[in-house]
C-alpha cells in the first residue's frame, strides 16, 4: 500500500440559524494568505443569505433575550471552553490569515479566548453598572434596567480576523441581542470556523449568524433591512460607512461608527462601550403605597 495519501481539503460554509448552508447563489471566492498562497474557497454570500440570516436572528431573539443573564454567561463560557479545545486550529488559521508567526498567532488566539471569557463574566453584572434605582420626589420606586436592542448587524474588522471578530460579536450577544455577522472579506476563515464552535456549544441556533463574501454587497441590504435594529460598522471603510449610515437612518437604527484603522487596538482593554451601545434603558415607576407614621411601611 502506498504511503502517499490525498489531502482532505476543508469545505467552509456559512453559519445561519444553527445550520451550515452553502451560499444561496452557489458562488465562492478564493481566500489567499499573506504570501498569495491559496487557502480555501469561501462562500460568497448573496442578499438572500443576508435576509435569511436576519430571519434566523429575529426568531432566536425572544428566547435569547428572555434567558437569565446568568444562563447567558454560562453559555458564553462554554463557547470559550470549546475555543480552548480547538486552539491549535485557530492558531494555524490566524497565522495564515494575518501573516503572523506561530507564536504571535498563538498570542492572538489566547487573547481572543480571554476576551470571550471576559464578556461571559459581564452578562450578569452590566445591569448593576448601567441600571439601578433613581431618586425621585414622591412616594415612588423608580427603577431603570437595561434591555437588548434586538437584531444587530455586525461588520467584523477587516484586519483583525479573530481577536477583532470576537471583540465585536461577544458584547452584542452578552447583553441579549442576536447578531448577523459579516466576516472579514479577505480573511473570513477564522469567522467561519467560529461558527462551527458555536454550533457545538450550548448557544441556540440563530443567536449568531456568520456570512462571508463582499462586505459592501452583504452590508447594504442589512443596513436597509427594516427588521435589523442596529449596526456595528467596525469593518466598513469611510465611504461605505457613510452609505450604510444613510441607509440605516430609514428605520432609525442604532449605528456604532467605525474608528480609524490606525487608532484601533483590539488588544487593548475593551471597556463596556460596545455592550452599552446596543442596550436600551427601560424605566419603571411603581408607587410605594401609603407611608405609615414611621415613614417605612410599604
Amino acid at each position: 500500500m502506498s504511503d502517499e495519501r490525498l489531502s482532505v481539503f476543508k469545505t467552509y460554509k456559512l453559519y445561519v440559524g444553527g445550520k451550515f448552508p452553502r451560499s444561496e447563489s452557489g458562488r465562492v471566492y478564493e481566500v489567499i494568505d499573506a504570501k498569495g498562497k491559496w487557502l480555501a474557497n469561501a462562500p460568497l454570500s448573496s442578499r438572500k443569505d443576508a435576509r435569511d440570516a436576519v430571519v434566523a436572528a429575529r426568531k432566536a431573539f425572544g428566547g435569547w433575550a428572555g434567558a437569565t443573564a446568568y444562563n447567558r454567561g454560562q453559555i458564553l463560557y462554554r463557547v470559550a471552553e470549546m475555543l480552548e479545545g480547538r486552539r491549535d486550529q485557530f492558531v494555524r488559521e490566524v497565522a495564515d490569515a494575518e501573516g503572523l508567526s506561530k507564536s504571535k498567532a498563538a498570542a492572538q488566539v489566547d487573547a481572543t479566548i480571554d476576551r470571550w471569557v471576559w464578556y461571559a463574566g459581564w452578562t450578569d453584572k452590566i445591569a448593576q453598572v448601567v441600571g439601578g434605582g433613581n431618586p425621585v420626589a414622591g412616594p415612588f420606586f423608580n427603577l431603570s434596567s437595561p434591555e437588548p436592542t434586538g437584531v444587530v448587524a455586525v461588520l467584523a474588522p477587516q484586519e483583525s480576523s479573530f481577536l477583532g471578530l470576537v471583540s465585536v460579536i461577544a458584547p452584542v450577544i452578552a447583553t441579549g441581542n442576536t447578531a448577523v455577522v459579516v466576516a472579514s472579506e479577505k480573511a473570513p476563515l477564522p469567522a467561519l470556523s467560529l461558527g462551527e464552535v458555536l454550533a457545538t456549544s450550548d448557544l441556540p441556533g440563530g443567536v449568531v449568524n456568520v456570512l462571508s463574501g463582499r462586505t459592501a454587497e452583504i452590508a447594504t441590504p442589512l443596513a436597509a433591512h427594516q427588521d435589523v435594529n442596529a449596526i456595528d460598522l467596525a469593518g466598513a471603510d469611510e465611504v461605505l460607512a457613510k452609505e450604510l449610515e444613510i441607509a440605516a437612518a430609514d428605520n432609525l437604527k442604532r449605528v456604532l461608527r467605525p474608528q480609524p484603522v490606525d487608532t484601533t487596538d483590539w488588544s487593548a482593554a475593551p471597556g463596556i462601550d460596545r455592550m452599552t451601545a446596543f442596550l436600551e434603558t427601560k424605566t419603571v415607576w411603581h408607587p410605594t403605597g401609603s407611608l405609615g407614621a414611621s415613614g417605612s411601611s410599604y
